[in-house]
């Protein structure tokens, strides 16, 4: 067994497969089309498949066929050995040599305390579905959260066909404004403790690493901003993308957090992701 992940940590000390892996632990529990992992990287197709078979012989991640398409998935149940081995072996379970958050206390103990959490949804423009999410959760259960929303490429003015739909919801439009992520990556920025990409684009990106290391998790929307046709037909877009959020916002703000563990409330934001798009 040990061998199995010494080959893991050998496929993964090769940078550009390192970087193939990591993407697809954000974009989990997606299966990502090859096509759009070699864009997101900047990858040849030939380059990105000798890398893709690596990381398969090596049990990290999975293949589906769906029609015509690959698609992978990382394999977290093997990601999860593999740090088990390094803290419980390698580290000798010490939780003052390794990170202490992998650690079987960390694992049993609950997560959260009661307090208010900070939340930051994050999309590509910051113009319309991290807008949603900031609105949604906010309006559903502000006593609980602060809700921010962020854009890695963040446009000058939010859409009106975004705030069109918030407006007939009821939620107020006068606080909100389009925001770039690096507003969240100062010092004096408030510490998250969730992070939610609602984007495909802005999930691939390999953003700095969050301090305090919330809990993450990627409810991919399509963008309702690049829907074309009618302006009747565009407006669908924008409340189908509200709804779908709403579907997914619902059920977390449900959750009892200072009962689940960060394993549990992993698993839970995971199955989140999966909510049918329905109106």
């Amino acid at each position: 067994m040990e061998s199995e992940f010494v080959n893991q940590l050998t496929v993964l000390g090769h940078s550009q497969r390192l970087a193939v892996f990591r993407m697809l632990m954000r974009r989990y529990p997606d299966a990502v089309p090859a096509g759009e992992i070699a864009e997101a990287m900047a990858l040849k197709p030939s380059t990105l498949s000798v890398y893709l078979s690596a990381l398969r012989q090596a049990g990290l991640i999975l293949q589906h066929r769906q029609g015509t398409s690959l698609r992978y998935t990382a394999d977290v149940e093997s990601a999860s050995a593999l740090v088990t081995f390094l803290f419980a072996d390698c580290c000798r379970g010490r939780p003052d040599l390794c990170d202490p958050i992998h650690s079987p206390q960390a694992i049993r103990e609950p997560a959260m305390t009661q307090k208010k959490y900070n939340v930051l949804f994050i999309c590509t423009g910051n113009s319309a579905r991290s807008i949603f999410g900031e609105c949604l959760l906010r309006d559903i259960a502000g006593d609980r959260f602060n809700v921010f929303s962020a854009g890695t490429n963040a446009k000058s003015e939010l859409n009106p066909f975004a705030l069109e739909v918030l407006k007939a919801n009821g939620h107020d439009i006068t606080p909100l404004r389009a925001k770039s992520l690096t507003e969240f990556q100062q010092p004096n920025a408030p510490i998250m403790d969730f992070v939610f990409t609602v984007c495909d684009q802005a999930a691939n990106e390999d953003c700095p690493a969050w301090p305090g290391q919330p809990i993450t998790a990627h409810w991919g929307l399509p963008d309702p901003v690049k829907a074309t046709g009618t302006e009747a037909e565009k407006r669908l877009a924008f409340r189908l993308t509200y709804a779908a959020l709403r579907n997914r916002i619902t059920p977390f703000a449900a959750l009892d957090l200072t009962a689940l563990g960060r394993v549990a409330l992993q698993a839970h934001l995971d199955e989140i992701s999966k909510t049918k798009d329905t109106a």
